[in-house]
């Protein structure tokens, strides 16, 4: 998330692109896998009658929370009401079985960063990551300031949506983490598409996520759902390896202090064949002109911005393949996946 209307990078400087570029998607195969919750007595002399039934019961009505310990990826125990919606995950206490740290709901979110319950710490954040942890800049996030994005050729949410849906195709029906998701804008879209069993609305900042509880309080077609509200640090995701089936970053990538240690945590959580879509803005595209490359160059801020051919090698080095893109101004949509 970055404003466009603090510098002049967001301003749309090159020419409108007729249409956009797009490369092949794939379609990998998905398992999923459910587990076991036992009923709560069985008779002695009955208990070997009962193994069948036991076993068809394991395959159809077990739920495991897809939280892990931030610290050391260990899966979390959890106290609490069963379901995954945003009561019972509220209404939840969370305990790591290794290191023993607690992480509990506040605000209506599920704090899962690292400093979690600390009293005597706090870290400082890049000047960027604390813009979006602003209550100000939280409260206008859907109230003026995403829809300025229009001016460096971003389609606006309903068109990113559908776009981001077609390369989630080889995801559906699975768990999809919306990650730095800001005040919920697609999270809330990709819930209520009903195309997954779980949406996790992840960001850093807690003033977006209490925005996103107040729109979620607004829609009554939301709050059943399967969705959670999730604090968490881009670079220490709190999902165990291979667990996570679609990861999606709305123009979020270029705020990230570090955009490679992200990028490879996203690579880690998401399981074989798993999808990352990203959109960001672009420092300059391959139809700028040269006279305009040098200028852009340096009008970066403090965001980093990227050219295609940079994101192209990130997702590459951090183990991703199937690269593809859709460009148009200064906005591009890229997806990877994960082998």
């Amino acid at each position: 998330m970055a404003s466009t209307s603090l510098h002049p990078l967001h301003q749309s400087l090159s020419p409108k692109y007729p249409h956009l570029s797009h490369n092949s998607r794939f379609t990998p195969s998905r398992l999923r896998f459910t587990s076991l919750r036992f009923p709560s007595t069985i008779r002695a002399a009955s208990a070997v009658a009962l193994e069948p039934e036991v076993s068809t019961q394991q395959s159809q009505t077990l739920e495991v929370d897809p939280f892990a310990c931030p610290i050391c990826y260990e899966p979390l125990i959890r106290k609490g009401r069963p379901g995954f919606n945003l009561p019972a995950i509220y209404r939840s206490g969370f305990k790591c079985n290794k290191c023993t740290k607690t992480y509990s709901s506040k605000d209506n979110y599920l704090d899962l960063t690292i400093t979690a319950g600390m009293k005597d710490y706090t870290e400082i954040q890049p000047a960027r990551t604390e813009l979006f942890r602003s209550p100000l800049v939280s409260f206008l996030y859907e109230r003026g300031w995403r829809q300025s994005f229009n001016q460096s050729g971003f389609p606006g949410p309903d068109e990113e949506f559908e776009m981001a849906q077609e390369y989630f195709k080889p995801a559906e029906g699975g768990l999809l983490v919306d990650v730095s998701c800001g005040s919920g804008l697609f999270s809330r879209k990709f819930a209520k598409s009903g195309a997954y069993s779980k949406v996790i609305a992840l960001d850093f900042s807690e003033n977006m996520l209490r925005q996103c509880y107040d729109y979620i309080k607004q829609d009554d077609t939301i709050s059943s759902t399967n969705l959670a509200l999730v604090r968490a640090d881009i670079s220490r995701l709190p999902f165990a390896s291979g667990s996570v089936d679609a990861v999606h970053a709305g123009a979020a990538i270029h705020c990230w202090p570090s955009p490679s240690n992200a990028v490879a945590e996203i690579s880690r959580v998401l399981r074989s064949g798993g999808v990352f879509v990203g959109t960001t803005f672009l420092r300059y595209s391959s139809t700028t002109s040269w006279i305009e490359r040098p200028f852009r160059e340096r009008v970066r801020w403090n965001y980093n911005y990227f050219i295609e051919e940079e994101l192209e090698d990130l997702c590459s080095t951090c183990g991703l393949t199937n690269y593809s893109k859709k460009v148009q101004q200064s906005f591009i949509m890229f997806s990877a996946q994960k082998p």
